[in-house]
């Protein structure tokens, strides 16, 4: 890495400007390795909180690392990313400049059902397992027809999979390109996909050590079932959507011909009803539970029960149970061992043949169509046979969805991997809501969201998928002497094979030409859930049990930035698949972000089409403008996206240029004239031989309002309050520029110890600001810098309150430049009243007040008449309640 202490001052520009930085400054920081992670590099004692003494969970403390979420790369970066990704980027460059070294990894999510959904569309293609692989093969020149992405090219599992390596590694280049626009200090060495190698051998070698302890298990069981997608879902991804429907109320007949009636909104799921329902205490159907009606159309015999989840006030009271119409059925099903009739297949049609029990002529009539179809089918078949009662009742109610999907979910019943996250355990639901706890959560109140999400889990997690782009489950199966696979044992490979695709290796002990014979092998043909490699996130990027030394250096990790709608996958996630390996939280902090709304206060989202796209933005306004804006938002809080919030920035960004040219032209930077060592072994100590102090009142005034607010910013940040440091910073910068540089700049230009107290003044006061703007604004701050300071700002220690009392040889007082900044004002006043220039003589000029305030102005008088152009300042003492500067002209 080079030593960006060694870097050449730029000198001040004649004309300086925002336009090109970001260029100059993406490039300088990547050649000169100004964020990489030296894990060699111990912090710098005696800056901030830093320490090389460990942490009660062993690390070391003057390592700070962050989980970074890997953005999903089948889609395109919006403001959302834009606003999260800086408010990180202002955590990681503040505690680098307290001396802590900045584990800063940047991740990509490429692997997963969004990724093959894209690599669908753009090319046009399908995969069929059936086909053989065949290297030669091309795919369509894009962008592709609607007509071709209707009827696509059939092509081999592994000629997929290459398309979508293919297409992610181009995404992955767009979005590198923007996160560097933007300004992140993330390393980019540190890089990592979630379908790369060293990522499907870490999550292959968690499962298979969740499965040695019994924590990752097989079932077939009912399952949530995304017929677009063709694969099953887990609870946390699903999504309520509002939907038209209608209640059909269908005619059973009880006991002695007792007519009984059901309303449901599923009426083609009549073949797969196996019971009736009533509450326990519902005094209508009490002599009907233990007794069976029979349905309409298909004469079946179906017990009533009662259970405690019917509700009485719904419909008619009682309801008929369905192998499976949703989440509800699946419970009383259970619960109340009842029979299965299934009749909607994977692919979203009702099945060929009907289930056992069920007659067969009049299910011919839905053999083979979608849902939809059926549904007006039996409608039609109810009607005919006289079941129907009345009409069907329009309603809107909710229907589940896989939250990427597009078709409702269906239910079927399927063999798949599941892995224990306390739904079927009180005592692991226990100790996922203590780790909970534990955590810091930034804003608090984000915890309820995780305990509330926890609490209600109903199931374990289902960690396998029916798609191709994934990491594969790592285990194959027997195959008897009649060609069955042997579910319950398992073949596992040694972690030394890891990664291995049973799809195109065998297992230890068999040869290739054994897959699918009988007394050979299979294959498990599944792919794991995309967050059940996500949930490793800090294990993948950090070395987990193929680096240990850097392992030990960075987990637990620090800090788990992510957004709050995904509290329930990848935060609960990655909590449970830590405290199972590894028995301790994954991070100590968790930061949550808001959301973005747009102007009409509604959250700016794809499905609703109101989403900006950053580059634009960046190349109009520069990147400083554009995190200034993020940075708005405090952690948890929704922001508006406001064009001219981003507008101030620019303009905060172009005045901290000019603002600085000119301090620096009034001689601040002879005033330190080499700030730090420039020796390699003490690159940041400083020379105090070589600095000047600041003697005057009003420099000193203004220094002691500088250590407060270095106070105020610095306990924001380390509260992860990046908005509250901003505020302070800004609040004071613009006082700085309006009136302490106005007062002082007059004997800033001469020479003696007071021109020599303002230059020390100027000097710290602009070394200390850009390294409080650094954070947020890292370009126009490392420009400044770059033209009077040796090396990096954001390799410069953060600055203190000890540090700005260094430069003074005598406390201040903050009023002072406040009521310097008030006389100073009403001069410019009164000549603004009589439209005179601001560089107008003033022959004269009373200062009246109370005593003890003109005292102290005496103490800032001259100050005041330079700037002012006074000829003569005359204090008269009490004349007035307050301050009041009158002008002669």
């Amino acid at each position: 890495m080079t030593d960006t202490a060694r870097t050449a001052r730029a000198g001040v520009p004649e004309r300086p400007t925002l336009d090109g930085i970001e260029e100059t400054w993406a490039r300088r920081w990547q050649e000169e390795g100004t964020y990489t992670f030296d894990r060699a590099q111990p912090a710098v004692r005696g800056r901030g909180a830093a320490s090389d003494a460990p942490s009660p969970d062993g690390r070391r403390t003057d390592v700070y690392s962050i989980d970074t979420p890997p953005p999903t790369v089948s889609g395109e970066l919006h403001m959302g990313h834009v606003f999260s990704y800086t408010h990180t980027d202002t955590v990681a460059r503040f505690q680098r400049m307290r001396g802590r070294t900045v584990f800063y990894p940047m991740g990509w999510d490429d692997n997963g059902l969004p990724t093959e959904r894209r690599v669908q569309n753009v090319y046009g293609v399908r995969p069929d397992p059936a086909l053989p692989y065949d290297p030669d093969w091309q795919p369509p020149a894009t962008p592709v027809s609607e007509a071709a992405r209707k009827d696509p090219v059939r092509i081999s599992r592994l000629n997929f999979i290459e398309l979508c390596e293919r297409l992610t590694a181009e995404d992955e280049q767009v979005f590198e390109a923007l996160w560097r626009r933007l300004g992140l200090s993330v390393d980019w060495s540190l890089t990592y996909t979630t379908i790369g190698r060293v990522a499907r051998a870490t999550s292959q070698r968690a499962f298979l050590r969740n499965l040695a302890r019994g924590e990752a298990y097989q079932a077939e069981a009912p399952t949530l079932w995304d017929v677009g997608f063709a694969t099953a879902v887990a609870q946390a991804e699903l999504e309520d959507r509002e939907r038209p429907g209608a209640y059909h109320r269908l005619r059973f007949s009880g006991p002695g011909g007792r007519e009984v009636l059901i309303d449901t909104t599923r009426p083609e799921l009549l073949p797969a009803c196996v019971a009736l329902v009533c509450h326990p205490d519902d005094e209508r159907y009490a002599d009907l539970v233990g007794a069976s009606a029979r349905t309409p159309v298909f004469g079946v015999e179906v017990p009533v029960r009662a259970h405690p989840l019917a509700d009485p006030a719904k419909g008619t009271g009682i309801a008929m149970v369905c192998t499976f119409g949703d989440l509800t059925d699946v419970t009383w099903w259970r619960e109340l061992r009842l029979d299965t009739r299934v009749v909607i297949g994977r692919d979203g049609r009702l099945l060929p043949e009907p289930p056992a029990g069920v007659p067969a002529e009049p299910y011919a009539a839905l053999a083979g169509q979608t849902v939809n179809g059926a549904r007006r089918t039996m409608v039609e078949l109810l009607a005919d046979a006289g079941d129907l009662v009345g009409e069907p009742r329009p309603i809107t109610h909710p229907v589940k969805f896989y939250e990427r999907g597009d078709r409702p979910l269906e239910i079927v019943s399927t063999r798949q991997w599941y892995l224990r996250n306390g739904g079927r355990d009180a005592g692991l639901r226990e100790e996922l809501l203590a780790r909970g706890r534990e955590l810091r959560w930034v804003p608090e109140h984000m915890r309820h969201r995780y305990e509330h999400w926890v609490g209600g889990l109903t199931g374990d997690w289902l960690v396998s998928r029916q798609r191709f782009f994934g990491v594969p489950v790592p285990v194959w199966y027997r195959l008897d002497d009649a060609g069955e696979p042997d579910w319950a044992h398992p073949l596992t490979p040694d972690e030394s094979m890891l990664p291995i695709d049973p799809s195109a290796e065998p297992p230890p002990g068999y040869q290739e030409a054994q897959r699918g014979l009988p007394g050979g092998f299979v294959g498990d043909p599944d792919v794991l859930d995309t967050w059940a490699t996500s949930s490793l996130t800090p294990q993948i990027v950090g070395g987990w049990e193929t680096d240990p030394e850097l392992f030990r250096m960075v987990f637990p990790m620090d800090l788990r930035p992510q957004g709050q709608e995904i509290i329930r996958t990848w935060l609960f996630a990655t909590v449970v698949r830590s405290h199972l390996e590894h028995g301790v939280l994954p991070w100590r902090d968790t930061v949550l972000s808001g959301w973005i709304l747009d102007p009409d206060r509604k959250k700016m989202s794809k499905s609703k089409g109101n989403v900006v796209t950053p580059m634009d933005l960046l190349v109009q306004h520069g990147s400083d403008a554009v995190r200034y804006w993020a940075a708005s938002g405090k952690p948890g809080m929704d922001l508006a996206f406001d064009p001219a919030q981003i507008k101030v920035g620019r303009r905060l960004a172009t005045k901290l240029l000019n603002a600085s040219r000119f301090a620096l032209g009034l001689g601040a930077a002879d005033a330190l004239r080499a700030p730090y060592d420039n020796s390699s072994s003490a690159r940041l100590t400083p020379r105090r031989d070589l600095e000047l102090s600041a003697t005057e009142p009003l420099d000193t005034a203004m220094l002691a309002e500088l250590s407060g607010v270095v106070g105020v910013a610095t306990s924001a940040f380390d509260g992860y309050d990046h908005t509250a440091a901003l505020m302070a910073t800004e609040a004071f910068f613009w006082r700085f520029c309006d009136d302490y540089i106005e007062l002082v700049k007059e004997r800033a230009y001469g020479s003696g110890p007071g021109a020599d107290s303002a230059r020390a003044a100027l000097a710290t006061a602009l070394s200390v600001q850009l390294r409080l703007f650094a954070p947020v604004l890292p370009f126009v701050t490392e420009e400044v810098w770059s033209w009077w300071r040796y090396g990096s700002v954001h390799r410069a220690p953060w600055p203190t309150t000890y540090e700005v009392g260094r430069a003074v040889q005598a406390p201040g007082d903050p009023e002072l430049l406040r009521l310097a900044a008030d006389a100073l004002g009403q001069v410019r006043r009164a000549k603004s009243e009589r439209k005179l220039s601001m560089k107008a003589e003033v022959p004269l000029a009373e200062a009246l007040g109370p005593a003890a305030v003109l005292d102290r102005l005496t103490l800032v008088a001259d100050d005041v008449r330079a700037a002012g152009r006074i000829a003569k300042l005359d204090l008269l003492p009490d004349r007035t309640p307050e301050l009041v500067v009158a002008c002669a002209f």
